[in-house]
This record gives C-alpha cells, sequence and structure tokens, in this order.
C-alpha cells in the first residue's frame, strides 16, 4: 500500500451545514473526532459526563480555531434517565441530526453497576448508546445522508455474551471480558440497527481504533507500560472513526479499522468482525433484550 493511497483527514470531505454530536469527546478519539470535523466545517456537540471537562475540551479547539462551532452537551450513557434528557434538550435545539457518533466507553473497571442496575461497562457502551441512538432516531431518519457510527474495539474478539448473566452477578467478574462482550454488542447493534433501517437513508457503520494511547487504559498498568510501544497517536487513532463517520464510499454495515499488525496500528481500512460477531440469531437476541432492559423500542 503505497502511502499516497493511505486514508487521512484530508480525506474527509467539507462538512459545511453538518450537525455531529460525538459521545464521550472531552479527551482520546472523541476529543480528536470532534476537533477535526469542526474543522471541517461540521457544527459539533461534545457530548460528556463531565460539564467542566467538555468546556476545557471546548477551549482547547477554539484556541487552535476560533470560527470552530462546538458546543457542550451533558449526557451520562450510565444513567437512562440523562440519556432522556439530553435527548429532550437535543431535539428542542435542533431540527436535524447528521451524524451521530457512538464513541464514549468505560474499560476494565472494577466491579459496578449503573444507576439502572447494569454491570457498567454493558450497561455504558451498549445499553446507553442503543438508547441514545433509539431517542434521536425521528431526528436521523428525518435528516438527509444522515449516519450512526459506533465505535467498537478489537477486544471484541474476547466477547461471548452470557443472556443469563448480563449483569455478572453469578459469575466471578472478569473485567476485560465484560468489555469485550460490550464490544461485541457494539457490532450486533450495528448489524442489527443496518437491517432494521435498510429502507431508509441512513449508513450505519463500526470503526475500531486498533490500539491507541487514550484514558480509557487508565485501569490497566499493563496497558498504560505498553502504550509507549505498541499505541498509535490519538490522530491516528482516531481516523477509522472519521472514515466510518465521512467515507462517501461507505456502505452500511461497514466496519473500519488500521490496515496493519493485525489491526493494531496503521491507516483505516474496511475489516471484518470475528465469525461470532456476525452472528444474526445473536444479534436479534441482544435487539430484544436491549428493548425490553432499556423500555425503548425502534419506531
Amino acid at each position: 500500500m503505497s502511502r499516497n493511497k493511505h486514508w487521512t483527514a484530508e480525506n474527509i470531505p467539507n462538512q459545511k451545514g453538518k450537525i455531529v454530536i460525538v459521545t464521550g469527546s472531552s479527551s482520546g478519539i472523541g476529543y480528536e473526532a470532534v476537533r477535526v470535523l469542526a474543522n471541517k466545517e461540521a457544527k459539533v456537540i461534545i457530548a460528556v459526563r463531565n460539564l467542566e471537562k467538555g468546556e476545557n475540551a471546548k477551549t482547547k479547539i477554539l484556541a487552535q480555531n476560533k470560527n470552530a462551532d462546538v458546543e457542550v452537551m451533558r449526557i451520562d450513557l450510565s444513567d437512562l434517565s440523562s440519556v432522556k434528557l439530553f435527548a429532550e434538550e437535543y431535539k428542542s435545539k435542533f431540527v436535524k441530526l447528521d451524524i451521530l457518533i457512538n464513541n464514549a466507553g468505560v474499560m476494565i473497571p472494577p466491579y459496578s453497576k449503573t444507576k439502572d442496575g447494569f454491570e457498567l461497562q454493558f450497561g455504558t457502551n451498549h445499553l446507553g448508546h442503543f438508547a441514545l441512538t433509539l431517542q434521536l432516531i425521528d431526528l436521523i431518519k428525518s435528516t438527509t445522508s444522515s449516519r450512526i457510527v459506533t465505535v467498537s474495539s478489537g477486544a471484541h474478539k474476547f466477547g461471548n455474551i452470557n443472556f443469563d448473566d448480563l449483569n455478572w452477578e453469578s459469575r466471578k467478574y472478569k473485567p476485560m471480558r465484560s468489555y469485550g462482550d460490550s464490544k461485541i454488542a457494539n457490532l450486533y447493534f450495528t448489524s442489527e440497527l443496518s437491517k432494521r433501517l435498510a429502507d431508509k437513508n441512513i449508513l450505519v457503520t463500526a470503526a475500531h481504533p486498533g490500539w491507541t494511547a487514550t484514558d480509557l487504559q487508565r485501569h490497566s498498568g499493563v496497558f498504560e507500560f505498553l502504550n509507549g510501544f505498541f499505541a498509535m497517536s490519538i490522530e491516528q487513532g482516531t481516523l477509522p472513526t472519521l472514515r466510518a463517520a465521512t467515507d462517501l464510499n461507505a456502505k452500511s454495515g461497514d466496519y473500519y479499522g488500521p490496515h496493519a499488525f493485525g489491526e493494531w496500528r496503521g491507516y483505516p481500512i474496511l475489516v471484518q468482525p470475528n465469525t461470532l460477531a456476525k452472528d444474526e440469531t445473536i444479534a436479534k437476541k441482544l435487539w430484544n433484550v436491549s428493548e425490553e432492559l432499556t423500555k425503548i423500542k425502534l419506531n
């Protein structure tokens, strides 16, 4: 692959007139996605749990581009009532949504539960974004050429959802395995949503950042140590998400990740999830369970 054929931020078309939501965007991949898309003239919503960190991110972006159109709004994806409030506030302010980037996530924390009683990683990484997407879907449907992007991970290969114990109440908690469950759930959500919206003018895509040095890894000393040897920069690791969000050739169901070193590093290309992540029966089951747990259905 010659260097000049690599996909970079330069490939992103101008986004003037578009409105984008990026969850978990006060740092890391989410922040970089906001910065790049704002520089491409999109209006971008920094959707974050901590408003102070969100405002700091906004200040940094405006410092490098005084014309950036960014706004901070609060959402806590581990609290379904907060997700509902965010969706209602967004719909009261805006009449369209061009791109929703479901980026926020927690990675291998000690065992805890969300406000609604779900295991934290599954509840935040999957159910929070499931609820958010479905509560914004009317606006997304009414926006021409809209797009929903969900950020998964190579860790989906560790995932194997146990529907009998989603909240890890009867098994010994394994944080990395639970993280993998939440990330394979992101891929099931992407594939099932793309099927359910097949007759609409909406692209549903996914991405994973390879090994990128972010705050996500703060619960693992090993990951933090190895970052110095293996991790890509935030700028590089954000490219798969940006490609999933903006590539004009993308198709619904597409999944982007780095091209080299077993998808750990490199430039974004179309990649394939593992075989289990393609299981349509599990995807459908997870969808039905998610509707029951969140009490939200797709209109």
